[in-house]
């Protein structure tokens, strides 16, 4: 109050800043006093003018201050703003840590991790990864990057797989794929002129290994994971969904180069083509989908996941959105006994001696979930009985006494698997040497 009566008595000509000033617009005598000194502040003699910058940490205007006041946003530092801190922070470092403070690439890595940083965000990373590692590590500024996504609250943070790529048993095209893309993020990449690549589609089979793609793809690109949950933004407040999805694209942009993970993204934008009583929620949030997946330009990979593809709008999946739509099937004998190794060494097992051709006869139809959730169960029986090591003889028991996803959901997983064959590129190798008639949708 003693600010602005100051103002408003002052007859000089000045400039006016005031910060924080966002903690005090709710207060009705602030609000009234802004918006009277806005009236009469344009009226004041050029030698007496007057103007008043606010600075604040948010961008939200008070609709009685709207027409009155213009927005500035000040964007984040770019990436030559972001190599120039670094260059500033190793080039104080003494000559026996400069050398090789960021050596082999890890200059550029560095920069890729720091930017969707403030400036004085990326000096503290870098200064803490310098006394914590004597060097620029990468990962210690990628880190940084989670308090960022848990002051927006609008994403999900979600830790990579251990082992990457080469924790999931099969899929050799799909983890093909994926490394080839892998080189397209590089600077050799950006300077031969290769767009970014701007995601896939995995649909298929419940439990075949569409979730844990997305998350061995983060551990294997060395990239942020962030689940991008679009019914959890949802609000009973009118616009308020709408303001959190945009807001939620704007946190992936910043945080970029990063991967985001939109699971079962048929149930979020369902009824975007099926006349949901939702107001008209699932119809914006589809809209605003499209607009980022078309218009971004920061480096954000996305992993959409689905079971249900015939639910997902058409302008959803055809070409330019994804770069490829991958169907992920059962898992053949050879993706079953991958599946089964791997398991066996996320449990600590991988020396044991199976018969894994026994296993493979006794899971036919199994998804590799059900595969996966053989070893504990062995594991279990074999505690029980003495504490003993598991043996074929436990696997193959589990596995009989496990009815598989698909015969008790037949109809619905042979629709799945009809549409991928048809619709979308085979994830594994075997589909292709089976004569599967692979097309590509285009609509």
């Amino acid at each position: 109050g003693v600010a602005i009566a100051t103002i408003r008595d002052s007859r000089e000509r000045q400039l006016w800043v005031l910060r924080d000033m966002h903690k005090f617009l709710t207060e009705p005598f602030v609000l009234r006093g802004l918006r009277s000194l806005a009236r009469t502040l344009p009226t004041a003699p050029r030698d007496k003018a007057r103007a008043i910058i606010v600075l604040t940490p948010v961008n939200d205007v008070p609709p009685e201050l709207a027409g009155h006041a213009i927005v500035v946003e000040i964007p984040l530092p770019d990436r030559a703003e972001i190599a120039a801190l670094l260059d500033s922070a190793i080039a104080a470092l003494p000559d026996e840590m400069r050398a090789t403070a960021a050596e082999n690439g890890v200059r550029e890595r560095a920069i890729d991790s720091a930017v969707g940083l403030t400036a004085e965000e990326a000096q503290a990373c870098f200064a803490k990864s310098l006394v914590t590692t004597r060097k620029i590590d990468p990962a210690t500024v990628a880190s940084e990057k989670k308090r960022v996504i848990a002051r927006e609250k609008v994403l999900e943070w979600v830790e990579p797989l251990p082992g990457g790529l080469d924790a999931i048993g099969g899929l050799e095209n799909l983890k093909s794929w994926l490394t080839m893309r892998r080189k397209a993020f590089s600077v050799k990449a950006r300077e031969y002129g290769l767009p970014a690549p701007k995601g896939i589609l995995l649909a298929g089979v419940p439990g075949c290994g569409k979730s844990l793609t997305a998350k061995a793809v983060a551990a294997a690109w060395g990239m942020p994971l962030l689940r991008f949950d679009l019914g959890a933004l949802r609000s009973k407040w009118v616009g308020e969904s709408e303001g959190n999805i945009r807001k939620a694209f704007r946190t992936l942009e910043a945080v970029a180069p990063c991967i985001a993970w939109v699971d079962e993204i048929e149930k979020a934008l369902g009824g975007a083509t099926q006349g949901a009583a939702d107001g008209g929620v699932s119809a914006d949030a589809l809209g605003a989908l499209l607009a980022f997946m078309q218009d971004r330009t920061a480096q954000v990979f996305i992993v959409a996941t689905a079971n249900n593809v015939e639910s997902l709008p058409a302008e959803l999946l055809r070409k330019g959105r994804f770069d490829e739509l991958f169907a992920i099937d059962l898992p053949t004998e050879t993706e079953r006994t991958a599946i089964l190794l791997a398991t066996l060494r996320q449990y600590k097992r991988g020396q044991l001696t199976l018969d894994f051709h026994a296993i493979v006869a006794a899971t036919p139809e199994f998804t590799g979930a059900e595969i996966a959730a053989l070893v504990p169960a062995a594991m279990f029986n074999a505690f029980n009985d003495a504490e003993r090591e598991i043996t074929t003889a436990d696997v193959v028991g589990a596995a009989r006494r496990t009815v598989p996803l698909a015969r008790t959901a037949a109809a619905r997983i042979e629709a799945i698997r009809k549409w991928g064959k048809a619709n979308a590129v085979p994830a594994s190798v075997a589909m292709q040497q089976t004569g599967a008639d692979v097309r590509r949708l285009d609509i």
